[in-house]
Order: C-alpha cells, then structure tokens, then sequence
C-alpha cells in the first residue's frame, strides 16, 4: 500500500478533469468553499464522511477515488488482502489519540449494486456529529466489541452477534464507546454508498 498517496492532488485532479471549481464543488457537495482548498493544499486531512460528502458532488466513488484501476471485472474470490481498503490511504488524524475507523470493501461493488464491507473502529472512533444519510439501506453485524448505532432518534449499543438494518436515508452514525476494544462490524448496503 502507497504511505504516500496524495489525497489532495487526487482531489484536485478529479475536481479539474471534470470542469468545476472549487467553489462549485464546495456548493455541490454542501461543505464550505474553504473546506476544499484547505484538502486540496493537505492542509486538513477530512474524515471519511467529510470525503464521501466531497466526492458525492463530483461524483465519484471513494473506491474510484483510491483505487481506480484495482477492480477486476468477473472476480468471484477474495483474499483477505485483496479486499479494497477505502481509509487507510487518508492521512492519519493530526491530533494525537483521535481514534480511526477502517473501511474494506469486498470486490467492485457498484458492478452487483451492492457493497459488503469490513469496518473496524478503533476506541473512540465516530463517523461524526454531523449523521450521515444517503438513499439506500444497509445492515450490519457485529463480529467483535460493541457499537453505538444511532438511527433517526432511535440509538443502541450493539454487542457482538447483534445486527442492525435500516433505511440510509434516516440520518445515521456509528460510535465506538469503548476506551481500549475495537469494534468490527461485517456490513452490506445497496447501492453502494461509498
């Protein structure tokens, strides 16, 4: 895996090739002008809801966004190395202890109009105050540690075995509470949203 992948020049490239400025993108996307410019420069690293929100405005999927040429048509396997990793390539948090969440895809997702994912959160990791929400639905289980899922104004901790499955459009959010056990999470949602 490239350590060194530039997640602002790949912004930038893909905000250029398709005609848009970064006010434009800024507007499509629901962020603020300054937000873009200040990824684009790698003088803020944005967190996976805030690239996802980003890349919605172009659009483009996060998996085109790292990695646009890994997916192999026809693939039926997949090693657990072959599996898309959709996070790690984003800078590592500036601030010391912020927790991180890892997201791996299983093959091209948008080829099956489903994506299955491997999500870990390590302690304290939160998709973000600000709930996502996007037109599909999903459904996951927990495999290890415990998980905050917060769904419209209904929200549970979730322990290893149990499952959740809504409708994306309700805004959502996924917190780690714990302070020292990652929580990992199988997952599918169609379409695929990232």
């Amino acid at each position: 895996m490239d350590e060194q992948f530039d997640v602002g020049a790949r912004l930038r490239e893909i905000r250029s090739s398709v005609g848009l400025s970064q006010r434009a993108l800024a507007e499509r996307a629901g962020v603020p002008h300054g937000q873009i410019s200040l990824i684009e420069t790698n003088r803020n690293s944005p967190s996976v809801a805030t690239l996802r929100k980003i890349l919605g405005g172009v659009p483009i999927t996060m998996s085109d966004f790292f990695e646009p040429d890994h997916l192999k048509s026809g693939e039926v396997f997949f090693d657990g190395e072959e599996l898309l990793d959709l996070t790690s390539r984003l800078p590592a948090p500036s601030r010391k202890g912020k927790a991180r969440i890892w997201l791996r895809q299983v093959g091209d997702a948008h080829a099956h109009n489903l994506q299955i994912m491997h999500e870990r959160y390590s302690p304290g990791a939160d998709t973000g105050a600000s709930m996502l929400d996007h037109n599909a639905h999903e459904g996951g289980i927990v495999v290890e540690g415990e998980i905050e899922v917060t769904v419209g104004s209904q929200r549970r901790v979730l322990k290893s075995g149990d499952a959740y499955l809504f409708d994306s459009r309700v805004p959502h959010r996924f917190r780690n509470l714990s302070k020292t056990q990652d929580a990992i999470v199988i997952s599918a949602c169609t379409p695929p949203y990232l």
